[in-house]
């Protein structure tokens, strides 16, 4: 029983995990998924490499083949120690790895990276994944980032993190009940954002910046993956990718999700969906 290692080399993360085979060469356990940090995406994608064999006990030997996904994989123009690599392409590592985490046989999963992007995957009778690219919005983690390093000076998520603690969205944000005292919009929820930074108060601190930032992100991926699950008439959406598992990322998408009708569901190792779907990616022409 061989192992098949998917690897997504990001822009500035490479993450990793394996898959034992089965006698047919059919991924089946799940072999814990990990991340490393680098400058460049060789130096990246070899340091992955070595960690994840060294730390689960794996020589070159066990490797059956590497599929790899990401926009760093390009970077990639031989084998690597001579393993079976193979290129796969993205969106379909997108897909496939939603579906896998979250159990559904259909979902619109979300990839929130740098930029985000939406997937619309569909098990056939075959068992095969059906992968439809609905497009996206460059607003993700990038945005996050740069924003929080121009207004704030900060350039971490988990510092973002720990100063949206104290954060006050009433001094930043525009809601539906602040536009009119007496007007009254029936059947609405009147607590929903309005105009994101549109209240943007003198008096707002750091706090409340950051918390307005992570809010106006959350809530354009959030809004643009319910058109999305609208166009296929679907309830059920997956969350992945870095921004998954921010806490006050997915308390927007709780506060949402109810309003509008959807259901965001954020599995357990989100943070890796592509790169697990990579490894599960059928094999055929590639």
């Amino acid at each position: 029983m061989g192992t098949i290692i998917g690897i997504d080399v990001g822009g500035s993360t490479t993450k990793i995990v394996g898959f034992r085979a089965d006698e047919n060469g059919v991924p089946r356990e799940l072999i814990s998924p990990q991340f490393v940090r680098a400058t460049d995406p060789i130096t990246s994608i070899y340091g992955a490499l070595g960690k994840f064999t060294l730390q689960n006990g794996l020589s070159l030997s066990d490797i059956d083949r590497v599929m790899m996904t990401g926009v760093g994989s390009s970077y990639v123009e031989q084998p690597i120690y001579s393993l079976d690599c193979r290129p796969v392409p993205e969106f379909g590592s997108v897909g496939i790895g939603g579906l896998y985490l979250s159990g559904l046989d259909e979902a619109i999963v979300v990839s929130m990276g740098t930029g985000t992007a939406i997937i619309h995957a569909k098990k056939n009778e075959s068992g095969v994944c059906d992968i439809e690219y609905m497009g996206g919005t460059g607003v993700g983690g990038g945005t996050l980032i740069g924003l929080s390093k121009k207004m704030l000076g900060i350039d971490t998520v988990e510092h973002i993190e720990q100063i949206c603690e104290n954060g006050d969205l009433s001094n930043i944000d525009l809601r539906i009940k602040d536009l009119s005292k007496t007007h009254k919009y029936p059947g609405m929820n009147e607590e929903l954002t309005a105009s994101n930074f549109g209240k943007l108060s003198d008096i707002a601190s750091k706090h409340d910046i950051a918390l307005g930032i992570v809010n106006m992100v959350a809530e354009t991926i959030a809004t643009t993956s319910i058109f999305a699950a609208r166009a296929h008439k679907l309830k059920d959406i997956v969350l992945t990718g870095n921004l998954s598992i921010m806490p006050h990322v997915r308390a927007v998408f709780e506060n949402l999700a109810e309003p509008f009708g959807v259901r965001f569901i954020i599995p357990e190792d989100s943070q890796f969906g592509t790169v697990i779907g990579a490894a599960l990616h059928p094999v055929d022409n590639y």
